[in-house]
């Protein structure tokens, strides 16, 4: 084994600016992009809120993006409710539905989110 096959994901993330008009700067990797064409989750994300940061309240198309809380909390939006989530939850934001994550706390939220295009049922 050599240096090269470990990389500890503190290297890998990257400052993301307002991430969908949310607040601050969060962190953010990349995991996996679905090749064009594919089967499979379209994409496969690393995030990390720091306190008093958030991801804004978006909607996407049909698809469905799923939120699974690692470690720390935050409130959660998701089609006009709000609620508190922390680690070990995981929140299916449904299709054309509109989502969006506040980290309230004084720890940071690490958050693992993927995405799958639902193109047989758009209504799901």
């Amino acid at each position: 084994m050599t240096p090269h096959d470990v990389v500890n994901l503190r290297a890998l993330l990257a400052g993301k600016e307002h991430d969908h008009g949310g607040l601050g700067t969060i962190l953010a990797h990349r995991v996996f992009a679905r090749a064009e064409g594919a089967v499979g989750a379209e994409f496969i994300d690393l995030a990390v809120l720091p306190p008093g940061t958030s991801i804004g309240r978006h909607r996407h198309g049909a698809d469905r993006e799923t939120y699974i809380v690692l470690s720390g909390s935050g409130v959660m939006y998701r089609d006009g409710a709000e609620f508190r989530v922390g680690a070990g939850d995981v929140i299916v934001n449904r299709p054309y539905g509109e989502h969006g994550l506040v980290n309230d706390s004084t720890a940071e939220l690490w958050l693992l989110v993927f995405e799958e295009e639902l193109r047989d049922h758009p209504a799901v």
